[in-house]
């Protein structure tokens, strides 16, 4: 049961907790009792962390956190990027919700990140949806194809964690108001790289910017 909202570092914490069980194939008995306590959050939620994560079938927050029904506000999309809905969804649970920690999950072998890679190295024609996610991935992981010889497997565990830095960076960009609620403290913006095959999530912090009025 949900008492008292997490500050940024206890939520941290309870997601780092969560997914050491996850790597050691354990669930806790608090997630799957949350299954049975489904009337009491269908007339309310108050998830503790946002999670934006990847849609990839094998990335789902939950499981790899190991929480329960009304424990995270997840958004997914191909590639974890911070499109105006994404950004929007992120304002909405930290208004609304009191949220003090989001978290940007990127993972190993990511379609969406190899398919910009591939794009890059030699463009083709794709679809106008798809070339959208494309456009907002590439100029985060541009600079990484110089510095590992432009192969698509070496560059990747690169380019996962400098497309997650770029999705943070254009969320502050996009919206004024994460930005403002860093600065006062009371929100923290972090990145995170899963790893497919062994379960574990690194955490990395993301330093975050001056305010400025003009910004």
């Amino acid at each position: 049961m949900q008492g008292p909202q997490l500050d940024a570092e206890q939520a941290l914490a309870r997601l780092r907790e969560g997914n050491r069980r996850f790597v050691d194939h354990v669930i806790s008995l608090e997630a799957l009792l949350s299954h049975a306590r489904r009337e009491d959050h269908a007339r309310a939620q108050r998830p503790f962390a946002v999670v934006l994560g990847c849609s990839d079938s094998r990335a789902p927050a939950e499981f790899v956190f190991d929480q329960g029904l009304g424990d995270l506000f997840v958004i997914r999309v191909a590639g974890n990027i911070a499109a105006p809905s994404q950004v929007g969804s992120i304002e909405f649970a930290v208004e609304q919700f009191q949220v003090r920690l989001v978290v940007v999950l990127g993972h190993s072998n990511c379609g969406a990140v190899r398919a910009t890679l591939a794009h890059l190295q030699a463009p083709g024609d794709t679809s106008p949806a798809l070339r959208a996610i494309v456009d907002r991935i590439a100029p985060g992981i541009q600079p990484v194809l110089s510095g590992c010889g432009g192969e698509s497997d070496a560059c990747m565990p690169q380019a996962i964690r400098a497309n997650v830095e770029a999705t943070i960076r254009n969320l502050r960009a996009q919206s004024d108001y994460l930005r403002y609620a860093e600065l006062q403290g009371g929100l923290r913006i972090v990145g995170a790289d899963y790893d497919l095959s062994s379960g574990a999530v690194d955490f990395f912090a993301s330093q975050a910017p001056a305010w400025t009025n003009d910004a």
